[in-house]
């Protein structure tokens, strides 16, 4: 071999060494991105993905980016998804991320007593998610916090919510159904706010069904009065009680038409396993729970005490 032909050869690897070296370098050298960021990667091709990256002042050269892409596609597929980028990630660390790192979730929270329409309230405020906003029917789902990625729809939502609540009736109590239970545990979620008390007030109501009795729960006749709702802005009255209404239970001799709210775990629980009380009435007692009575003259007697209460204290 001639002289010429080496130094050819020997020139030819000097190229690929610095070629390679270039093409090691570009793709780890810190990226311009100075803060951590949530980026939106859409779906789309390398080049398409490679521009939102630089928008998003995560690269700044898309051909490096787009090249790495296919000499490392045996890596795996980049995946339309959100994703939380570190400052300063390399084109390499911006593809293993693209290809194997978990989409950033988005969390969206119903509290235990919200109404229907305050749910789709809450879904139809929360931008991470899409789809159309649809009311669910009243107790539908479980009151807690459900983490999704964003462009989750938000009947998705719903209907994770609904399962959630389902586990929950699994299985019914002899003598139940669904329906009844989540009635009746809507009440108990308007009426007491304190795990411990749920089932004695659960007890109570079950009681008064059993004996045929008016279940007399105020949050039913505001539900009614309401619309839907609890924002009355004002106290009950006589006549609110004597109302027709379907879910006054002042009024109609059974359980309201259907829930009032969705009602969380721990109500739940209280009308699957009530208190052992012969219980019949309560009331508040001030301090945030409620005084328990068999007889009618012992709740009449605690009624007046807390009325005599609320009278003493400062106008």
């Amino acid at each position: 071999m001639g002289r010429r032909a080496v130094w050819t050869i020997v020139a030819g690897l000097g190229g690929i060494l610095a070629v390679g070296g270039w093409g090691v370098y570009a793709t780890t050298a810190p990226g311009p991105l100075k803060v951590d960021r949530d980026v939106v990667v859409a779906k789309g091709n390398g080049a398409a993905i490679a521009e939102s990256l630089l928008r998003d002042q995560v690269i700044s050269q898309p051909l490096v980016f787009r090249l790495a892409a296919v000499l490392t596609r045996g890596d795996g597929a980049l995946r339309a998804a959100e994703f939380h980028i570190p400052r300063g990630a390399s084109v390499r660390q911006v593809l293993w991320i693209l290809r194997h790192g978990k989409p950033v979730l988005h969390l969206v929270t119903f509290p235990e007593g919200i109404t229907a329409a305050r749910i789709a309230q809450i879904l139809a405020q929360n931008d991470a998610l899409s789809g159309d906003v649809v009311v669910p029917p009243e107790g539908y789902i479980l009151p807690q916090t459900y983490a999704f990625a964003r462009g989750t729809e938000r009947d998705e939502i719903i209907s994770r919510a609904h399962q959630a609540l389902l586990k929950y009736l699994t299985p019914l109590p002899p003598g139940m159904s669904a329906r009844e239970i989540l009635i009746l545990a809507s009440l108990v979620e308007r009426e007491s706010a304190l795990d411990r008390e749920r089932p004695l007030v659960a007890r109570v109501f079950l009681n008064r069904l059993q004996l045929g009795m008016k279940l007399q729960s105020d949050p039913t006749a505001i539900y009614g009065l309401a619309g839907g709702d609890f924002s009355l802005g004002r106290a009950l009255t006589r006549d609110d009680l004597k109302r027709d209404d379907p879910y006054n239970t002042y009024f109609i001799l059974a359980l309201p038409a259907g829930p009032i709210c969705a009602a969380g775990a721990s109500s739940i629980e209280a009308v699957l396993h009530p208190a052992d009380s012969d219980a019949l009435y309560f009331v508040a007692d001030g301090s945030g729970g409620h005084v328990f009575a068999r007889s009618l003259s012992d709740h009449s007697r605690n009624v007046a005490r807390y009325r005599a209460q609320k009278e003493a204290l400062p106008k």
